[in-house]
């Protein structure tokens, strides 16, 4: 498979996440919401990335992935403070005791319905 065809499947799988960060939002699983947001974001920032650069890298350090992001191009750095924002909730969604909020799980659903949009769009999808 080309870089094309691995920023589709990473678009599928933002798709995928996206849909069911809906779905928990609906059923007030805020936490898993918020999580799958994050999930989808990232396979945004993949598909973005591959699109543009012909490459994205694969790492846990999310200052990394805001800054591939940024700078993969004008497109690329104009998402960039939106996954900031998305990847900013990862660790209370995944890790901490306390909870996400409502209102921050459908700001996250929101970021990564804006970063899929901007896949799609980048992607020609």
């Amino acid at each position: 498979m080309g870089a094309l065809d691995d920023a589709r499947s990473h678009l599928i799988k933002a798709e995928e996440f996206l849909a069911a960060a809906s779905a928990n939002l609906t059923a007030e699983r805020f936490n898993a919401a918020t999580s799958d947001a994050v999930v989808s974001g990232i396979n945004s920032k993949d598909a973005i990335c591959l699109k543009l650069t012909g490459r994205t890298a694969k790492t846990d350090n999310h200052h990394s992935a805001v800054a591939e992001l940024k700078g993969s191009g004008r497109e690329g750095a104009d998402l960039a403070p939106t996954l900031d924002r998305l990847l900013k909730l990862k660790t209370r969604s995944q890790y901490q005791t306390i909870s996400v909020a409502r209102s921050d799980a459908e700001n996250a659903a929101r970021w990564a319905e804006k970063l899929e949009d901007g896949a799609r769009r980048i992607i020609g999808a």
